[in-house]
């Protein structure tokens, strides 16, 4: 729910359990508990920016951070060259999570279009 702590948070502060195979000072990745593909992963921001559209402008250089860091984890899972990246921007988007969050899909062919 909008603006109650997020189960993302709440994991990147230890007080959830989640199996994480990447962490920085600026984000950590975990395994989707649904996943919708093979590699299902979301790559998590520290600081919790509720959804893409409400970042600000001193976001700019962590989310540039988060872009630069999906190639090299989808290269860490196996996945490298052929992954998709999915931001959900509001729950008519099919955002559940008010906490930004980047999928990182692969393993699979993805089809076309997505939705």
């Amino acid at each position: 729910m909008e603006g109650q702590t997020s189960v993302f948070s709440r994991i990147l502060a230890g007080e959830i359990g989640a199996d994480i195979c990447y962490e920085d000072e600026h984000c950590a990745v975990i395994r989707d508990s649904s996943p919708q593909a093979p590699v299902h992963l979301l790559l998590i921001p520290r600081k919790p920016i509720p959804q893409l559209s409400k970042q600000e402008a001193e976001d700019r250089e962590l989310m540039g951070h988060l872009l630069a860091t999906a190639p090299k984890i989808a290269e860490q899972e196996g996945i490298g060259g052929k992954y998709r990246l999915v931001i959900n921007d509001g729950r008519e988007a099919g955002q559940t999570v008010f906490h930004l969050h980047i999928h990182i899909l692969g393993g699979r062919e993805l089809g076309w279009p997505p939705g």
